[in-house]
């Protein structure tokens, strides 16, 4: 079974809604499009970076125009903690939380998968495996710092194998994060060797990932969602990026 998501937003719920603005709230089938729909790639703030708007906004934009749920997702910290504050401040929308294993929760940490499914509420849900601390980014940036490895060798490392043990005992949802279009697959491979119930292959072909058409494929036969991120839509390659999303 093939399975994927579509995705406009990746700084903030903003981005999506637009596309409904543009239409001045006249056409009931733009405005249908958002209507029930889960957002799982919500960047936000507080944040070290800036977005277009915070958690709460977030939630509220998502809330007004009918969505059912987004997914609040930070680099470097956990937000599982926020997604519980959120749902308080804007009922009547669900809210969900996360972790990234990048240096800043410790890398490949099972201690800090088990702490944010533990967190108040029980609204952490997604452990992405590094993002831009990931070897394949800071390699694929040419950047000369530190990095966090998922494999070596071609073979998953067993740290990375614990954590992938505690998604699946703790009933998470894998994501692949900034690892290469190789170690996506490696992963999905291993969660669903350990029981992992939910997967997602992070932005596919984006860079630095870059997934072909038959990886995806694979991913998508082994029980993962495969995610496209829009990003800003009216960027200067937004146009030709929908369109390769869409051959694809």
């Amino acid at each position: 079974m093939r399975r994927l998501i579509v995705l406009l937003v990746t700084l903030g719920v903003s981005i999506g809604v637009a596309v409904g603005a543009q239409s001045g709230g006249q056409d009931p089938s733009v405005a249908s499009l958002l209507r029930g729909a889960i957002d799982i790639h919500v960047h936000t703030e507080p944040d070290s970076r800036p977005r277009s708007v915070d958690a709460v906004e977030a939630a509220r934009q998502a809330k007004a125009h009918g969505m059912r749920a987004i997914v609040i997702k930070n680099h470097y910290e956990f937000t599982s903690g926020l997604a519980y504050i959120v749902r308080k401040e804007v009922p009547g929308i669900e809210v969900f939380g996360g972790v990234d294993l990048n240096f800043t929760v410790g890398g490949i940490n099972p201690a800090a998968v088990e702490y944010m499914a533990a967190t108040t509420g029980g609204f952490g849900r997604i452990v992405w495996m590094p993002t831009f601390d990931s070897e394949n980014q800071v390699r694929f940036s040419k950047e000369s710092r530190p990095f966090v490895s998922v494999s070596k060798g071609g073979t998953l490392l067993p740290v990375v194998k614990d954590v992938i043990g505690v998604i699946a005992r703790r009933n998470l949802v894998l994501a692949t994060g900034h690892s290469s279009s190789e170690e996506g697959l490696m992963l999905v491979r291993e969660g669903g060797r350990q029981g992992v119930r939910r997967m997602v292959v992070t932005h596919a072909m984006n860079e630095p990932i870059v997934m072909s058409v038959s990886q995806m494929q694979e991913a998508a036969t082994l029980g993962a969602f495969i995610e496209f991120v829009g990003g800003n839509i009216g960027d200067k390659d937004g146009s030709a990026r929908m369109d390769r999303f869409a051959d694809a």
